[in-house]
């Protein structure tokens, strides 16, 4: 029984799984989304949507709340990274940092580049002035890990999204949506352009139908009331 135990201990001691949330809210907020495992994801949401929070009060005290909380270290140091390729340089959520700006000494270690928590308190917290939560957001890919088959998801700010999902696969009300589309272009296409909707284009034919019996009937009953009209004339 869980009694007394308080969130997710993913199968590590207490040391081991605060240096994890650390490393991975480091990540997100270096890269804007990392691709991680669901119970990962969900233990790092709120860690992360905590220090967003003190970082957007800005000052002296949120600062060291941020660095108390978060291994300060050089970050964007890919960017200057000649085997990292170009497309892998792009970055939806934050401008990054000319190469200029990032320097080695000559024995390859980082020198100079922007500081984790400064980048936090200066450009993270403000895409996220006008909204009073919901930082981040778990999108499902639809692939699993290699090994024990667990599900891998994306965990990534919000505000630069395309679309439902990103990377994974095309959502069942989407598929159903664009079936829709397609059913109704090829019927405005049989119809001649004339329908404008699916009742609209069914609408004709059974108002024509039910017309037919309407006008059959009086003709086939007209021999046999006109002379009861006669006689009630007589």
């Amino acid at each position: 029984m869980r009694h007394r135990i308080h969130g997710r201990q993913l199968g590590r001691d207490s040391e081991h799984r605060r240096a994890m949330l650390r490393n991975l809210a480091a990540g997100l907020f270096e890269h804007g989304q990392i691709e991680t495992t669901m119970p990962k994801a969900k233990a790092v949401q709120s860690f992360v949507e905590k220090l967003i929070t003190t970082a957007k009060k800005g000052g002296l005290h949120a600062r060291r709340r941020l660095e108390s909380e978060l291994t300060d270290r050089r970050i964007h140091a890919w960017v200057a990274d000649p085997n990292v390729p170009d497309s892998r340089k792009d970055n939806p959520w934050f401008d990054l940092p000319d190469e200029d700006d990032i320097t080695f000494n000559r024995y390859g270690e980082l020198r100079k580049a922007p500081r984790l928590v400064q980048h936090v308190l200066t450009v993270v917290a403000p895409l996220f002035e006008d909204r009073d939560g919901g930082y981040t957001r778990i999108v499902k890919t639809g692939r699993h890990r290699l090994g024990d088959g667990t599900d891998l998801v994306l965990l990534q700010l919000v505000g630069a999204e395309d679309g439902p999902e990103i990377g994974g696969q095309k959502s069942g009300r989407r598929a159903q949506a664009d079936r829709r589309t397609e059913f109704l272009a090829r019927l405005r296409q049989g119809a001649g352009g004339g329908a404008t909707t699916i009742g609209a284009a069914e609408a004709p034919a059974e108002a024509d139908a039910a017309a037919e019996p309407a006008a059959e009937e009086p003709a086939a009953d007209g021999g046999a009331e006109a002379p009861a009209a006669r006689k009630s004339g007589d």
